[in-house]
């Protein structure tokens, strides 16, 4: 209905064009011209052709087509399609009426369409300037594809919540608005002076219907002087300077400084008797320079939570330390069962090993497969947990046969003077310990290790870990302990640290079968490769060139 209105006023301003001049050939007193435009700013440059073509006028009155292109240094383009009426009035003052049909090619590779409607009053001193802008057609387009963050695992009460992420996708909206300016001459030169100083003070509004896109209003200020007599140039030439100030809460502030050169494309009559009034007549029309577009990132599928089921195939129980103490943990473990797969969240603080029942999974951090109750299989990241043990003598977590031991953080900090481990594997078929970080400190007389692996072990994986021992009260500090004398253990892509007592001990290789083509790509930072003798076969290595032995 807005449109309609607007549209049926314009039309009925096209009326006031004299019947005499739609009924016979018009005297020519405006001419056709092109103006060439160029702006420099702070946050993008401009470049603008104007077509003027008066299409039907008398002494008063003037019908006229006006058609734009511009172009800035951020691919944008656009078109402006427009018919506009003027009329000279009493006491100087020019009323006119426009509409234009515009279409952008954004930054954004989309392409948008708009009506545009405006009218001003410009009189000797004052000017007055309002627009409508209307976009239609396909107003909303995407920008790049949707995007997810990962899904994730979150421990809530005994159960793991699988938590999808919403999926987003950009789009950019076409804005419709208003902007509207006053303006007054600075009286500096005389009225009917070639020359002409004028400021002009403004604002605009952009909004989207639905409320998605965010508003972009703010103030716009501009200062002109226009040359209508530019000397040594052909009769109907035109010069003006300008700069522009405009700012919002989307865009910014924006700074604009111009130049415009009318190039007339027909004769006209001697320039130098047409009173300002009449020069005023092919002022160019003054509205926004492209479609105002706004991005916004919008949820197309809202982020869901359900219940995880298993994980990798085993029941899940999770465990975490806002509810469970470190006291209890130890409990919570064992009672999750064997063949169970147990999830830690938060730091759990103990004087008590724990132990990892035969095919249990204990997982800090992560990505894991995960079924949910829905039946979906989907990889979740896990929180990640800490088990801070003060265990003397013994480990902070010990193995259970083809047990699994991963995303941990895992310490043993004790000055008993009975050593201690990180964790320990002691006569259990198969076990496998990944991703963790490892560390043991012992400031009483005795010895400690990250991993210690000791009596008849099946198989044995130990990867990307880091692992470090630092022992302050004598003895030695070792991030790996070998003496068993079955199985065979792979040692790879893990760091190992060894810092205080006697260093040369931070891998301590006894009895036991390693297996040399997977156990490459370790890092050793600091300590050395300590033999003690027995029966041992394979070796390890490292990035550095060294093997052990």
């Amino acid at each position: 209905m807005v449109i309609r209105s607007v549209a049926g006023a314009l039309m009925g301003a096209l009326l006031v064009v004299p019947t005499s001049v739609m009924a016979e050939e018009p005297a020519r007193k405006w001419g056709s011209f092109l103006d060439i435009e160029g702006k420099v700013g702070t946050k993008r440059n401009l470049g603008e052709a104007t077509l003027f073509v008066p299409l039907l006028q008398d002494e008063r009155t003037m019908l006229f087509g006006d058609v734009r292109f511009k172009m800035d240094d951020q691919n944008s383009h656009e078109g402006n399609f427009g018919l506009g009426v003027r009329r000279m009035m009493a006491a100087g003052w020019n009323a006119g009426f426009y509409g234009f049909y515009d279409r952008r090619h954004s930054p954004n590779d989309n392409m948008f369409n708009q009506l545009t409607f405006g009218a001003e009053a410009l009189g000797t001193h004052f000017d007055f300037r309002a627009n409508s802008y209307w976009p239609v057609g396909n107003t909303v387009q995407a920008v790049g594809q949707p995007s997810t963050g990962p899904t994730v695992g979150a421990v809530s009460g005994s159960t793991l919540q699988v938590i999808t992420p919403a999926v987003l996708q950009r789009f950019e909206y076409a804005l419709r608005g208003f902007d509207a300016e006053a303006g007054v001459r600075i009286p500096v030169l005389p009225v009917e002076s070639p020359y002409q100083i004028r400021f002009y003070a403004g604002g605009f509004r952009f909004d989207e219907p639905t409320g998605v896109a965010s508003v972009v209003s703010g103030p716009r200020l501009r200062l002109e002087f226009t040359d209508y007599d530019v000397p040594g140039l052909w009769n109907g030439t035109r010069f003006t300077v300008g700069a522009e100030w405009q700012t919002d809460e989307v865009r910014g502030s924006q700074f604009f400084a111009g130049l415009r050169l009318r190039v007339p494309l027909q004769a006209e009559p001697d320039r130098t008797k047409r009173t300002l009034q009449e020069r005023r007549m092919t002022d160019p029309i003054v509205r926004d320079v492209d479609i105002v577009a706004n991005t916004q990132t919008v949820a197309v599928t809202p982020a869901f939570t359900e219940q995880a089921v298993t994980a990798n195939g085993q029941a899940i129980t999770a465990i975490s330390s806002a509810t469970t103490s470190g006291t209890a943990l130890p409990g919570a473990v064992a009672g999750a069962g064997s063949n169970s797969f147990v999830v830690l969240q938060g730091t759990f603080t103990t004087t008590a090993s724990t132990n990892l029942q035969s095919g249990q999974s204990l997982y800090g951090g992560g990505m894991v497969s995960i079924q949910t109750a829905s039946g979906r299989t989907v990889m979740v990241s896990l929180p990640g947990a800490t088990i801070n043990g003060s265990v003397s003598g013994a480990a902070s977590v010990n193995m259970g046969a083809s047990s699994t031991l991963s995303g941990m953080t895992i310490t043993n900090t004790q000055s008993s003077g009975l050593g201690g481990y990180g964790v320990r594997v002691n006569n259990v078929a198969d076990a496998t310990i990944s991703n963790n970080m490892i560390s043991v400190t012992e400031t009483g007389a005795n010895n400690t290790t990250a991993i210690v692996a000791t009596g008849g072990v099946g198989t044995l994986t130990i990867n990307n870990n880091s692992l470090s021992a630092t022992t302050t009260g004598g003895n030695f500090g070792s991030a790996f302990f070998l003496s068993t004398s079955s199985g065979t253990t792979t040692f790879s892509s893990n760091t190992v640290i060894s810092t205080g007592g006697d260093t040369a001990r931070a891998m301590w290789l006894g009895n036991g079968t390693i297996g040399t083509a997977g156990s490459t790509g370790n890092v050793f930072q600091s300590g050395g490769c300590y033999l003690p003798g027995g029966v041992l076969t394979g070796q390890i290595s490292f990035t550095n060139g060294t093997t052990c032995p």
